[in-house]
């Protein structure tokens, strides 16, 4: 009795459990291309290992949680009820953490200048602001924020959201 229902149960979500497997093996697979890709693009781009490391867990991070939005709709979950449940998740981690838009827009920023940029790490810059004009060579380029090294050996760190918005002069520099 208990095998025949086993048995009914299968046959009954054997398109899900096909669809449950590729999606299981893909995600793997497509985590490696994804990587070997921006290692290529790391690498022809002259973007250091760590800052291409950065990039590589930050898309992971959203290729797991795409697999995971494909199984839950795939298992008969209404996309309606994943957005009521992702708000509820986001505002309790926006509660918690106040600043949870802030980090992802860093994240973003960080991808966006790992691939749009045309300054690297070692390159002098200027940042041109008014208020605040700062000469330095970029030091590392991270998830979250940039560190600049000033003429006075000063560390500056600045939130890669807030780098992006700057007007940025790319040269040398008298020292």
């Amino acid at each position: 009795m208990l095998e025949k229902d086993i048995l009914t149960i299968i046959t009954d979500h054997l398109p899900q459990i096909i669809a449950s497997a590729v999606i299981i093996l893909l995600t793997p697979s497509s985590k490696y291309i994804v990587g070997k890709i921006i290692r290529k693009y790391g690498s022809l781009t002259l973007k250091s290992e760590p800052r291409t490391l950065h990039i590589i867990q930050v898309i992971n991070i959203l290729i797991n949680f795409t697999c995971l939005v494909t199984l839950a709709i795939i298992w008969g979950v209404q996309p309606q009820n994943m957005l009521v449940a992702l708000s509820s998740i986001f505002a309790v981690i926006g509660v918690a953490m106040f600043a949870q838009w802030s980090i992802l827009s860093n994240i973003t920023a960080g991808i966006i200048i790992f691939f749009t940029t045309p300054f690297k790490i070692g390159d002098e810059i200027h940042i041109l602001d008014k208020d605040t004009p700062i000469d330095a060579v970029i030091e590392n380029i991270l998830t979250f924020h940039t560190h600049l090294r000033t003429n006075e050996n000063e560390l500056i760190i600045i939130p890669n959201s807030l780098f992006l918005q700057k007007i940025v002069s790319v040269g040398k520099m008298e020292r």
